[in-house]
């Protein structure tokens, strides 16, 4: 099967939200068709390795398929939260620009369903440690 690779908010958007030392981010699909792939490729180990670096000490994906999202929680990502955090984005806010960027692999006959242009296409960077 013919596949190509695309980010993430090729197939869907998101959004991000926190409540002390954790942060909310959902993943709603564009198009329903493409629920299977996020649901398939957008796991809790997917997300906990591509945050490593913010050293969540537990990440865990709610899936709410009639909507065709879902609502991962990151536990301690956030420096501890907006009153205890020295970074810039002590909410959290640009997390999600960060997980919609993570390589999502489609077969061809879903292309369609995809938004943005063929542009968008880039390599990614390989996510070994």
């Amino acid at each position: 099967m013919n596949t190509v690779t695309v980010p993430l908010h090729r197939a869907a958007h998101g959004r991000t939200g926190d409540k002390g030392n954790r942060s909310n981010i959902s993943v709603i699909a564009w198009s329903p068709r493409l629920w299977d792939t996020l649901v398939a490729q957008v796991t809790e180990d997917a997300v906990a390795h591509l945050f490593r670096h913010r050293r969540p000490t537990r990440v865990t994906r709610y899936l709410v398929p009639g909507l065709h999202a879902m609502n991962f929680v990151l536990d301690d990502v956030l420096d501890g939260g907006v009153n205890d955090a020295l970074n810039l984005d002590s909410h959290g806010k640009s997390l999600s620009f960060l997980l919609l960027d993570l390589p999502l692999t489609l077969p061809l006959d879903l292309a369609d369903d995809l938004v943005g242009e063929a542009a968008d296409y880039h390599p990614f960077p390989s996510q070994e440690t």
